[in-house]
């Protein structure tokens, strides 16, 4: 069919490829360039960025939560079921003292009053603290002047209770400041001094230095060489230990994260248990949130010390008689009631029957009333 003269509109034949064109374009994917143009890629539309945004805000906290309330809840079901029968006091518990008893503030009516306190408990060992060590491991003997006389008044008032130095330091381990244990001329003012507070009366030295790190050679040569001291004098030497990784391995990811591994190996604790009298392995700042959680946490240290702590070596687990709030220890978790179950959970699971074995109060000046009922009425009955 031909053209009208006086219009340009196309045939139908010819207008068919065009409109089909039209529509293939139509259909094409947004963002799709024609043939011959570089392709681009699309915009991200601000609707999809968003809901990214948000699902990345949800996974994150969801990814750490997780394994924290895995953890938690694993503890809370150790500190389920019942202690085993007997598994109270040896006798061998021990106290934590403050200087005040050495430098002359305290007098004859407040070791009267310590001496009803301690009446009727499990209490054998006082560690007062005679200290703290200069960094290079000396001690000046009017760090504790009054020994003398308190020795006395507790040997008149409280026949039978052990007053054992105890001595520390905050060594440099994390920091430019503190003692250097890989000195080996500090090691050795380190025993010097141990020798003159057990001449100067003190009847067995008891060590924390801290923060000490696992798998510490310098140390275990240094107690290699206290212990010659001690055992020549007869008298104990004793320790406070760290926490024990309650995961193979955990100190060093924490030290790679933070610089302060806190746990010890459990091989290394065995370790040190093997070359000492006793140890006092401190289980508060435990950073547990809840009473059940931290009795549980008690519990599994209690076996993993038990499990490396020769026979021969008195264990005792930390009581916290003390009360601050912060992120390390929340108060309302670490009880001394907690503990002492938690404690009780562990002997009884793992060695019921263990002789040479008891808990440390830390620490007298700061104790509160219910603190003392609750190790009378849970660890002495």
């Amino acid at each position: 069919m031909d053209r009208s003269p006086h219009t340009d509109a196309p045939t139908a034949e010819e207008a068919r490829p065009a409109e089909e064109a039209r529509r293939e374009e139509e259909a094409r994917p947004a963002g799709e360039e024609q043939q011959g143009e570089e392709a681009q890629p699309p915009e991200p539309r601000p609707g999809k960025r968003r809901r990214w945004i948000r699902r990345l805000a949800l996974a994150v906290p969801l990814i750490l939560l997780v394994p924290l309330l895995t953890a938690l809840t694993v503890l809370r079901v150790n500190y389920m079921g019942d202690p085993a029968d007997g598994t109270f006091t040896r006798g061998k518990d021990a106290l934590w003292l403050g200087h005040a008893w050495v430098d002359g503030r305290k007098k004859d009516a407040d070791v009267t009053a310590l001496a009803t306190r301690l009446k009727r408990t499990g209490i054998r060992d006082l560690y007062v603290h005679a200290g703290p060590l200069e960094h290079d491991g000396t001690l000046p003997a009017s760090a504790y002047s009054n020994v003398r006389w308190f020795l006395a008044a507790v040997h008149r008032e409280m026949p039978g209770i052990r007053v054992q130095a105890w001595l520390g330091d905050v060594l440099a381990s994390e920091g430019s400041g503190g003692m250097r244990l890989e000195s080996a001329p500090t090691r050795a003012a380190v025993v010097r001094s141990t020798r003159e507070v057990l001449a100067a009366g003190f009847e067995g030295a008891h060590f924390d230095l801290e923060p000490l790190h696992s798998d510490d050679a310098d140390y275990l040569t240094l107690l290699d060489a206290l212990h010659g001291v001690t055992a020549a004098r007869g008298v104990p030497l004793s320790v406070a230990a760290h926490q024990i990784d309650p995961l193979p391995g955990l100190h060093t990811a924490r030290g790679a994260l933070t610089g302060h591994p806190k746990w010890w190996s459990q091989r290394f604790f065995g370790q040190v248990a093997r070359r000492v009298d006793q140890i006092a392995l401190m289980s508060y700042d435990t950073m547990q949130p809840l009473e059940s959680t931290y009795g549980g946490y008690v519990a599994q240290q209690t076996s993993l010390a038990l499990e490396v702590t020769p026979e021969t070596t008195d264990l005792l687990m930390g009581l916290p008689f003390y009360h601050q709030k912060g992120f390390g220890h929340w108060e309302h978790a670490e009880t001394v009631a907690g503990a002492v179950r938690g404690v009780r959970l562990g002997l009884s699971r793992t060695d019921a029957d263990r002789r040479n074995f008891g808990v440390a109060a830390y620490v007298d000046f700061a104790a509160h009333e219910e603190d003392w009922r609750a190790y009378q009425d849970g660890w002495v009955r």
